[in-house]
């Protein structure tokens, strides 16, 4: 029996409904992975560490698709619990339109600009070239990416979160295909590393076009829109928080790089890259969680359920601290064979990524509450107390935290400023979260 927004969610209806899009966030970081350690193996370190040094830019362009995957989400969930399923249509169609075309736009721009900014954050002579090729190629899909990131979305407010899984498999199992073809078999390097990623998030991007365009048997399709500023407004200020996640988080990676680069060299920027791809895996698990309960949110709010809202938000709350610690437990156990994988051909490096992931895993313990807590936020479609808590977190805590811990314990502050970030955030988000307990009632 199919799972409805409307329904009462006990813990293990919360669970197999917010499955799909775990997994789906799981598979999306794992497709992602493979495509490092195809570029680590096959290519070599700078290559690896060049490909790590892009992909920051590269996610400050596509940040349009989580502002309007998790904003337009959330109005439209909320439309949706007034009983307003004409206007919830009419929004969807605007938001995938809007997307589209911005992403049109920006990859266009980017592409022109690109070697000038990856030269101005630090790459030299070869990495640069690297960087340049990987980067160009990606953009080419750029407008496809938007759109599969905000699929992911929709396809849980729409009440069809396994189509957005069976898709997600699709794009991965093509990935990892391609990988292995163009790179250990045509040997194109970083080339083919991105070339397979963009044919991936190409059909990422379509597939969910040719469902949603046709009778269909879930909540939304797209058809006939007109502009609503309006809403478009509010969908941005909704999404703002994972819109500036997105960015800042872009750029605290490029600052990070930089630190590296001073204190460790390439060699900091890959093992740098491998601690990403790794928590990767295990922050997808917190991020599919958020992204499949965020629509039962909006819903039971848009409905006026305060019960239901209460009983999302402690049952979340027991989910996440039991998650946090048994993937604590199991980020120091897999640390060393992990980072093998990437750089076990390199003894030096090998070492350099198991300290820092050592120590960088205490974090897992406080990201997964605060991812929520954010997300809890924007599908409340409280845009501005979401954002505060993302720009704090992801901006202002990292950046203090990476220029002045390494004064102190150099290369270990860097791994340091993480959990140092996370937990200043954590207090952050308690404090919200007390503190509009009367205006939505949640507590």
């Amino acid at each position: 029996m199919s799972i409805q927004l409307s329904d009462h969610f006990d813990i293990k209806k919360l669970l197999r409904f917010t499955l799909p899009s775990i997994i789906t966030m799981l598979f999306t970081s794992i497709y992602g992975i493979v495509d490092g350690l195809f570029v680590s193996n096959f290519v070599g370190k700078t290559p690896f560490a060049a490909v790590n040094f892009v992909i920051p830019v590269m996610m400050i362009v596509a940040a349009v698709g989580f502002m309007f995957g998790t904003g337009g989400s959330a109005l439209i969930s909320k439309t949706l619990g007034e009983g307003d399923k004409e206007k919830a249509n009419r929004l969807f169609s605007l938001f995938v339109y809007l997307s589209f075309g911005l992403g049109i736009v920006i990859a266009a721009v980017a592409f022109v600009f690109l070697r000038p900014i990856v030269s101005m954050i630090g790459a030299k002579d070869e990495m640069l070239s690297y960087c340049v090729t990987y980067g160009r190629i990606i953009l080419l899909s750029l407008p496809a990416y938007i759109l599969q990131m905000e699929f992911q979305s929709f396809f849980v407010t729409a009440e069809k979160p396994k189509l957005g899984l069976y898709v997600t498999i699709l794009c991965g199992v093509t990935n990892m295909i391609l990988d292995a073809l163009f790179m250990a078999v045509f040997h194109w390097g970083v080339a083919g590393a991105a070339a397979a990623t963009a044919i991936s998030q190409t059909l990422g991007g379509i597939i969910p076009l040719f469902y949603f365009f046709k009778e269909n048997t879930s909540l939304l399709r797209l058809g006939k829109t007109k502009f609503d500023g309006k809403a478009t407004l509010k969908a941005c200020t909704n999404g703002s928080s994972e819109f500036l996640s997105n960015i800042s988080g872009s750029l605290v990676g490029m600052l990070y790089n930089i630190q590296l680069m001073k204190y460790a060299g390439e060699n900091g920027v890959a093992a740098y890259g491998v601690l990403m791809y790794v928590s990767m895996i295990f922050c997808a698990i917190f991020i599919g969680y958020a992204v499949g309960t965020a629509p039962v949110i909006g819903y039971h709010y848009g409905a006026g359920h305060q019960d239901e809202l209460k009983s999302l938000l402690k049952k979340s709350s027991l989910i996440l601290v039991i998650t946090s610690v048994v993937m604590f437990i199991s980020s120091e156990l897999l640390g060393r064979p992990l980072a093998g994988l990437f750089v076990g051909y390199d003894a030096e490096l090998l070492h350099l990524t198991e300290k820092g992931f050592m120590i960088f895993s205490i974090a897992f313990l406080f990201i997964g509450f605060n991812i929520f807590s954010s997300s809890f936020f924007t599908a409340l479609n409280n845009g501005l107390v979401s954002a505060l808590i993302s720009f704090l977190r992801t901006l202002v805590f990292q950046i203090a935290a990476v220029l002045l811990l390494p004064l102190i314990w150099e290369i270990d502050g860097i791994w340091l400023s993480i959990i140092v970030a996370e937990l200043l955030s954590l207090v952050v988000s308690i404090l919200f979260l007390f503190g509009m307990r009367k205006k939505y009632q949640y507590l």
